[in-house]
């Protein structure tokens, strides 16, 4: 983004879009050059971007031009004949495979607005051909909320409605390819809608960050051994922030826990360090359900938070490896160890092709002990 864009000048346009500035590609003129881009949001009015503008849903998987609402319903072709698709119990779906290069700029998606529903369905995302993804993770906690509890809130990286209509911001720049699937873990049927709204023609370096999003779970955690939000990577990238679904497994305060960001040769102790787990939200003195744009809780009810913190305007890069951690310390008349129930959706920038990621919980982990309705 051009140096004379800055974050307070564009203040009138949706929190929820903000972000997709910072990683929006064009031209200059309808041949492109690399050597100028164009800000999609605070240059609207901008018609010469060298871009194409596509979107791809159960209407029009493929994208291509004039290929949209093929499909015949009871009231003729054309006429809503196929909007959703019904995903089996161990069934995978394709939601995308595009050809690049391109930036997809807005996921929406909609499914029964069930916790255990949102925890046993995954999305993953492989970039450039890669065999192994580079975006495994529940549907619920990929669209900003932990313990499969829909709670409609936006910030700058999410917005979520009371039924569970899921939106996700973040630019996700590819060169070659990008392959998005959805697959059913669970034991009912569900129901799906979606759409994937891209660009092609976006002029990427070959080094761009792909995005990078993984889910861990532990139940509990580790006595005295901080629970990972990102685990060990080993080349340059940029950490973009965390959804945190915590499940106090005791009557005291359990966050006094601090953040730890090991970087670029960090051992024992990090560079980056934090003062309290409401703190690293941005919030104070326990826990409160308020969401903002950049940080903020979704959830605070019986026991059960989701919490999240998006490192937009403050960023957090690292040139050759990164390890970011928090720990599980309460207060129970004063400072004091203890095991909770922590899981994380966390978001990242990195190279590809990139490490595999840690292996997912399976669907039986991943849903014990979530909020029941």
């Amino acid at each position: 983004m051009q140096a004379n864009v800055h974050w307070m000048a564009v203040a009138a346009v949706p929190l929820a879009c903000l972000v997709a500035a910072m990683f929006s590609a064009g031209c200059e003129s309808a041949q492109p050059r690399k050597t100028a881009s164009v800000d999609l949001l605070a240059e609207p009015y901008r018609l010469n971007t060298a871009l194409v503008s596509r979107s791809i849903s159960f209407e029009n998987p493929s994208g291509a031009p004039g290929e949209g609402g093929k499909e015949a319903s009871k009231l003729g072709v054309g006429r809503k004949g196929s909007p959703a698709r019904t995903v089996a119990p161990n069934q995978t779906v394709r939601l995308c495979d595009i050809a690049g290069p391109g930036t997809i700029r807005h996921i929406w998606l909609t499914t029964r607005p069930e916790p255990d529903n949102l925890r046993s369905l995954v999305i993953r995302a492989y970039w450039e051909g890669q065999e192994h993804p580079s975006i495994e993770c529940p549907v619920g906690d990929f669209f900003g909320f932990a313990h499969g509890k829909v709670m409609p809130y936006a910030s700058a990286v999410h917005s979520v409605g009371e039924k569970a209509g899921m939106n996700l911001w973040l630019p996700m720049p590819f060169t070659r390819g990008a392959r998005f699937t959805l697959t059913n873990e669970g034991d009912k049927a569900a129901p799906v809608f979606y759409q994937i709204d891209y660009t092609l023609g976006d002029v990427h370096p070959d080094d761009v960050g792909r995005l990078h999003v993984l889910f861990r779970r532990e139940n509990p955690t580790t006595l005295k051994q901080d629970f990972e939000l990102l685990p060990q990577r080993q080349q340059k990238g940029r950490f973009i922030g965390s959804v945190m679904g915590i499940r106090a497994t005791h009557a005291n305060w359990w966050g006094e826990g601090e953040i730890k960001v090991y970087m670029d040769g960090d051992e024992k102790f990090p560079t980056i360090c934090g003062t309290g787990s409401e703190d690293y939200v941005g919030l104070s003195w326990g826990i409160q359900e308020t969401p903002f744009p950049y940080n903020g809780c979704s959830l605070n009810q019986n026991r059960f938070v989701s919490m999240y913190r998006w490192h937009l305007p403050d960023p957090i890069q690292w040139q050759r490896q990164c390890r970011i951690t928090i720990q599980q310390i309460a207060w129970d008349k004063g400072l004091a160890e203890v095991q909770d129930d922590w899981s994380c959706a966390t978001f990242w920038y990195e190279p590809a092709p990139g490490a595999p990621l840690p292996p997912m919980p399976d669907v039986k982990a991943r849903t014990a002990d979530i909020w029941t309705e």
